[in-house]
């Protein structure tokens, strides 16, 4: 059962100038607009999604062995054009551990002046084709033909032209994961939370274990879900030190009121339980 409670605070005169009627229609109107808070399994208080992008070395060497020693399950963005044949091997092993593989495009296009392929250059249509294409080459890495999906750098535009609902439309993914920061990724509103722009926090480079755990705390003291985004694990691009990547997974591990999930395992769940309110 949801509940919420009030906090009135009017003036005792106020009150007593209020007619029944008034005063009835003035407190509907403020259970109406509060946010009932979802009930987590197990009953858990909070939701943690630990989100990897761009399917690169450090993530089979670093992250993926300590979610396994911790039985955690992640969720990781893949790119078709950084893999080889030794990597596709290690990530469809990495699959079959119950692991998210998702999909981040074939080529990552962004307006960054070092990526080297321009969204400027896409369509919406372009754009689409590509997801397509990403989901034949995820389906023979995991055997699933349904994936979710991150917008590459962020970026819900090609070519001057914003996609999320032709992507939307066409039903190629299930969701889709956008980018934030600490102040806007804790996610408590589930009635309005579109599930092709769940934000997440952009985890930057150098990021200590405190604040990666401060932001957990955010989450569950919210009640919510919060979705991390981080890149490389030691190594690569936009690096978190192995270091602050375990001290956050010991403290999940420690933390009995978190469910870590999967991307798509949360957003099921989020929509299952907004069906039956």
């Amino acid at each position: 059962m949801i509940t919420t409670s009030i906090n009135t605070n009017f003036p005792p005169a106020l009150l007593l100038s209020m007619s029944r009627t008034t005063l009835l229609l003035l407190l509907f109107s403020f259970g109406a607009y509060a946010q009932p808070k979802i009930s987590w399994p197990h009953h858990k208080k909070a939701v943690i999604v630990l989100t990897y992008d761009d399917g690169i070395k450090s993530q089979l060497d670093n992250a993926v062995p300590l979610l396994d020693s911790l039985h955690f399950k992640a969720t990781f963005f893949l790119i078709g054009d950084v893999l080889d044949y030794n990597s596709i091997l290690k990530w469809r092993a990495v699959a079959k551990k119950g692991h998210e593989l998702a999909n981040h495009t074939m080529y990552h296009p962004c307006v960054d002046k070092d990526n080297p392929v321009g969204s400027q250059n896409y369509t919406p249509a372009s754009i689409l084709r590509e997801i397509e294409t990403t989901n034949y080459f995820l389906f023979a890495l995991d055997g699933k033909t349904t994936h979710s999906y991150a917008y590459p750098c962020t970026e819900t535009s090609v070519g001057g032209d914003y996609y999320v609902d032709s992507l939307r439309k066409s039903g190629a993914v299930s969701y889709a994961r956008v980018g934030g920061d600490q102040g806007d990724a804790v996610i408590t509103d589930f009635k309005w939370l579109d599930p092709m722009l769940v934000p997440s926090y952009g985890v930057d480079a150098g990021t200590s274990g405190d604040q990666l755990i401060a932001f957990v705390k955010k989450v569950e003291q919210g009640g919510g879900m919060g979705v991390f985004m981080f890149h490389g694990i030691g190594g690569d691009w936009i690096i978190t030190s192995p270091r602050a990547h375990r001290e956050l997974l010991e403290y999940l591990a420690h933390d009995k009121n978190i469910w870590v999930a999967t991307f798509s395992e949360a957003m099921d769940y989020i929509g299952q339980a907004n069906k039956i309110k």
